[in-house]
């Protein structure tokens, strides 16, 4: 259940920190990349049990 919980809104918060409206032009990549590395490694130990 928390594992569900905090993929959710980590795919939440990978969608806010696309650089996508004007004032986060600037950033690049960086903040998105750094929140999909995290997710990508949460669901990985979700998938695998130890989480």
């Amino acid at each position: 259940m928390l594992s569900t919980i905090l993929i959710v809104v980590l795919i939440l918060v990978l969608i806010g920190a696309l650089p996508r409206w004007g004032y986060s032009g600037n950033w690049g990549y960086g903040p998105g990349g750094i929140v999909g590395v995290v997710l990508v490694i949460v669901l990985v130990l979700a998938l695998t049990g130890r989480l």
